[in-house]
């Protein structure tokens, strides 16, 4: 069985090298990317890619810059659920970055769009619970406080789309990074 054994090494040192190409080209593409930096909570790290700047830079000008990071709207507010969703933008990032495919100025996913509408709506429940058709919720600049004691009528202004769904993205779009000119 000299020939079995002959194909059975050689296989082992194919898998090996191609094991270790993708493992050493995996670890220079995290080290070069700085891929450590996108395991923290630091809004910077959405900066290391250029497509994003403007996000950043709109951020930085934007309501929430105290309040939240990148983090606290983009991803899930459990530990699975953020290093998931982590995981998962970084994977497409980098195939769309390498490849070269993607929007400019970068477009947010249907899954990603989600994440965000419930992170709105975690962060300021008071509101969402305030809100009815038909109300509009004012809030002072210091803050949110029990909006509910600052509700008042006005026709119909969150009275749900067409499609019956209410979102506070569809209107308050660009709230935590602000369009920049």
């Amino acid at each position: 069985m000299p020939g079995v054994s002959r194909r059975v090494t050689i296989s082992a040192v194919v898998l090996a090298v191609l094991v270790g190409t993708a493992v050493g080209a995996a670890g220079f593409t995290f080290v070069y990317a700085k891929g450590s930096s996108y395991l923290t909570d630091d809004p910077a790290a959405c900066a290391n890619c250029h497509v994003m700047n403007e996000q950043y830079s709109g951020w930085t000008k934007s309501s929430h810059h105290n309040v939240a990071v990148c983090n606290d709207c983009h991803t899930p507010h459990n530990f699975f659920g953020k290093y998931l969703a982590k995981a998962l933008n970084g994977w497409h990032h980098s195939v769309a970055f390498t490849s070269g495919d993607f929007h400019e100025p970068i477009h947010i996913g249907a899954r990603n769009l989600e994440v965000t509408e419930a992170a709105c709506r975690s962060c300021h429940q008071d509101i969402v619970q305030a809100i009815e058709p038909g109300l509009l919720v004012r809030v002072s600049a210091e803050g949110a406080g029990d909006s509910r004691k600052v509700a008042e009528r006005q026709g119909n202004l969150h009275t749900p789309p067409g499609d019956g769904t209410m979102s506070c993205v569809r209107c308050h779009r660009s709230v935590g990074h602000m369009e920049l000119d």
